[in-house]
């Protein structure tokens, strides 16, 4: 019998990525011990309990990953579960009255043109919204807005937002150039996440949007953590598109609010139709209403149905946001439409 190299087995954990985390079992520090006993590999492995909802996918990758290892005839894993910490975090966004997180669970869904024409469209009835792009490395809103230029500091070590459309804006994409990728690691990132929320002067604001990261992992739930109290006074929305692929991650991210407990306003189901320009006919490109049966099933309350629009695209690449640059289509009118039940959903 092949004798079984612990260094392999080690090296397989290390190679593979947890769903939502971007970082190995070894990088979240879940091996708690490796065994051998002949072509039997027992695996001892303890994680945060908001990663729950992978522990099916994380098996069947390890049974694969570990199985493949020279000498291995046989995995035994078993899992233990932490709760998820819940410091006691002081408030770093005193003068905002409520924060709306929009997550996902996954990139290419359209969650950052969401939350950037669900902010201009809470402004246009009035509110006093700011919109803070969380995503460390892959800010998004600086092309959405059109800025160039970064936000102007204080002697006193603050940051002033950006001001536009009526927002207050703040992202990573204001402070480092466009080609220049982010390598920072997971202290760095949260420290830069706690100084976006208490070192930015907000000022008064009826409402925060909050455009998460994609994924589930620590990084989301820090920021969650960080915002807890404002959160609480708003919720979390979670987009998805309409193919069942793309709603099995938008179903992490509600795992992820509700081990959080942070109140869930309900689903968005984008990119639910074409409509085309020339004949006017509705296409269902990727199916229809499979997330508005999804959220009903899972009692949480459905928001709306965006078309695809190619103004959409075009605005975000030219810096104008639809609801700004075409507030009469039928895609700025289901905005306003989410926009004014968020406000009446949330007293504002």
């Amino acid at each position: 019998m092949t004798k079984i190299s612990r260094a392999a087995i080690f090296d397989a954990l290390n190679a593979w990525e947890v769903p939502g985390a971007k970082t190995s079992l070894v990088g979240l520090k879940a091996v708690k011990g490796i065994d051998l006993d002949g072509g039997k590999v027992m695996l001892a492995l303890q994680l945060l309990d908001a990663y729950k909802d992978r522990e099916e996918v994380i098996r069947l990758a390890l049974h694969e990953k570990l199985g493949a290892v020279t000498g291995v005839e046989e995995v035994d894993l078993d899992f233990t579960w932490e709760r998820t910490p819940e410091a006691d975090f002081k408030n770093l966004l005193p003068t905002v009255k409520c924060a709306v997180v929009v997550g996902s669970g996954k990139g290419g869904v359209g969650k950052s043109t969401v939350a950037a024409n669900l902010a201009c469209a809470a402004a246009r009835l009035g509110l006093k919204v700011g919109l803070l792009d969380s995503d460390i490395y892959g800010p998004s809103m600086a092309m959405m807005f059109g800025i160039k230029d970064g936000p102007e500091g204080t002697p006193d070590g603050k940051i002033k937002p950006i001001e536009k459309f009526g927002l207050k804006l703040m992202s990573m994409g204001f402070l480092i150039d466009e080609d220049r990728p982010v390598v920072w690691r997971g202290p760095m990132l949260n420290k830069a996440l706690q100084q976006f929320l208490g070192d930015v002067l907000w000022g008064d604001l009826d409402i925060l949007f909050i455009d998460l990261p994609p994924g589930t992992g620590d990084v989301q739930i820090t920021l969650v953590q960080n915002a807890k109290s404002v959160i609480d006074k708003g919720g979390a929305i979670v987009v998805s598109t309409p193919q069942d692929v793309a709603f099995l991650d938008a179903k992490k991210a509600i795992g992820l609010f509700k081990t959080v407990e942070t109140p869930i306003l309900g689903v968005i189901e984008n990119m639910s139709s074409f409509l085309c320009p020339h004949c006017k006919g509705e296409t269902h490109i990727f199916g229809h209403g499979g997330v508005k049966t999804a959220a009903y099933h899972m009692g949480l309350p459905f928001l709306g149905e965006i078309p695809i629009d190619l103004e959409i695209r075009a605005g975000s690449d030219q810096g104008t946001p639809l609801v700004v640059g075409h507030p009469d289509s039928p895609q700025s009118k289901v905005f306003m439409e989410m926009a004014g039940a968020l406000k009446s959903r949330l007293n504002l």
